[in-house]
């Protein structure tokens, strides 16, 4: 099967380019993969590509190189093809539009799969006849204007499948959108076994990770560990990523005196030897539309204690098994939980265990065959072949993955019924 990801920048850091990368190298095993990236802005990518990915772009911006089309007098013109409700509009243009139309028309491949809700808008609209249209969606549908879902209900119709990184978002998608005939399915993102021993759990040290963004909500992170602090000025606080928040997170650090407990480290790359480092992890976010960064500290045997935010950390965390869920935007329930695992040695290890164990299911090889499965069925159900070489390649796959799928779909489901009714 030859698989084609469309992608914003395959060339930069983010969690949508990690879970993309991630995926496409397991799918790589046994079918013909592609990433075709919309911008290149520099000469490698932050994150390697694996054996037998390719990658190719669609518009150069590298300054100083013979390809450079950042001064194209069409990079100037607005973008029409590509959604003026969508986020990233501005970064789009005349130029892109005729790029991806281009590209979408031509597209030799058996699956193409869009990235964010723009590039869907435009794979729904333009790919030619004949191959299967799946659309990622790594946000939440409630995140989405207004303006950008009436767009959507006109163009995700002609799109084969639409996937989410959670069961809840499918659910409002399936409730508050109209796609008839289309596939609309949770499957979460692929998160690899880290290349670091797991945390042994003795560093007292709390550990977050992400961007430095206003929905992250570090303020009150910042805010709970200054109660931390009070019962516990043994243990500090680490909080590694980039952004425009940074300045007035210092200055929060800087006004509660927590300058020698909590530290902003920036970005980090690999982030798993920084979580192998720490015993707990902290997320405060008030939106996720996954939780990647959870599924990460616990592959690397770290409890975590989340808000429960929609819609991702429910259905990552089993509360009180492998993490602790505590109230959104409440500063003394996240200081709660944290004092709840520093004070108690046995929790947190046996937290940490379950953590480690509970967190396979997020294995690439394990969400490969999921998608695996529903790229398969779609081709079938459009009466194609996914032969290669004159032999069906992952049949083997496809029914584990059926299995698989089904299993942790019942299973995510059950838990997300079963927590409907309990407090954070």
């Amino acid at each position: 099967m030859h698989i084609s990801f469309l992608i914003h920048n395959a060339y930069g850091i983010g969690g949508t380019i990690r879970t993309t990368y991630n995926l496409a190298g397991t799918l790589a095993e046994q079918h013909d993969v592609e990433i075709v990236s919309v911008f290149r802005h520099r000469d490698t990518p932050v994150f390697e590509p694996a054996r037998g990915v390719r990658l190719r772009h669609l518009v150069d911006l590298r300054q100083d190189t013979p390809g450079y089309e950042g001064d194209d007098p069409r990079m100037q013109a607005p973008a029409s093809a590509f959604p003026h409700a969508e986020g990233r509009y501005r970064q789009y243009s005349a130029l892109t539009d005729e790029r991806i139309a281009a590209h979408l028309a031509s597209v030799d491949a058996d699956v193409v799969v869009g990235t964010r809700p723009g590039l869907n808008v435009q794979l729904a609209r333009q790919t030619r006849r004949g191959p299967v249209r799946v659309g990622q969606e790594h946000l939440t549908l409630d995140s989405h204007s207004d303006a950008l879902r009436r767009v959507l209900r006109g163009a995700y119709p002609r799109l084969d499948a639409v996937t989410t990184t959670t069961e809840a978002d499918a659910q409002a998608y399936r409730t508050k959108m109209r796609l008839p005939g289309v596939r609309i399915g949770g499957v979460p993102n692929p998160v690899p076994a880290p290349r670091v021993e797991p945390a042994d759990g003795s560093g007292k040290w709390v550990v977050a990770a992400g961007r430095l963004a206003p929905v992250k909500r570090y303020d009150l992170l910042i805010k709970a560990f200054d109660q931390v602090r009070a019962e516990r000025p043994d243990w500090r606080l680490r909080i590694y990523g980039g952004g425009k928040q940074k300045d007035k997170l210092r200055a929060l650090v800087d006004r509660l005196g927590l300058y020698n407990h909590v530290f902003l480290m920036g970005p980090a790359h690999p982030i798993e030897p920084e979580w192998a480092k720490g015993s707990i992890g902290a997320v405060t976010s008030s939106l996720e539309s996954f939780g990647m960064t959870i599924v990460e500290a616990m592959r690397c045997g770290l409890p975590v204690v989340s808000t429960n935010c929609p819609h991702g950390p429910r259905e990552i965390i089993d509360n009180g098994v492998d993490g602790r869920l505590v109230k959104v935007g409440d500063v003394g329930a996240i200081a709660g939980g944290l004092l709840e695992l520093i004070n108690d040695d046995e929790l947190r290890q046996r937290m940490a265990a379950a953590a480690l164990k509970d967190s396979e299911r997020f294995d690439p090889a394990r969400i490969a065959e999921r998608h695996e499965t529903l790229f398969a069925d779609l081709t079938a159900r459009r009466g194609g072949t996914t032969t290669f070489g004159g032999r069906m390649r992952g049949s083997l796959h496809r029914t584990r993955g059926a299995l698989l799928g089904g299993a942790y779909a019942v299973r995510d489901a059950g838990r997300t019924a079963l927590r409907k009714g309990r407090p954070a």
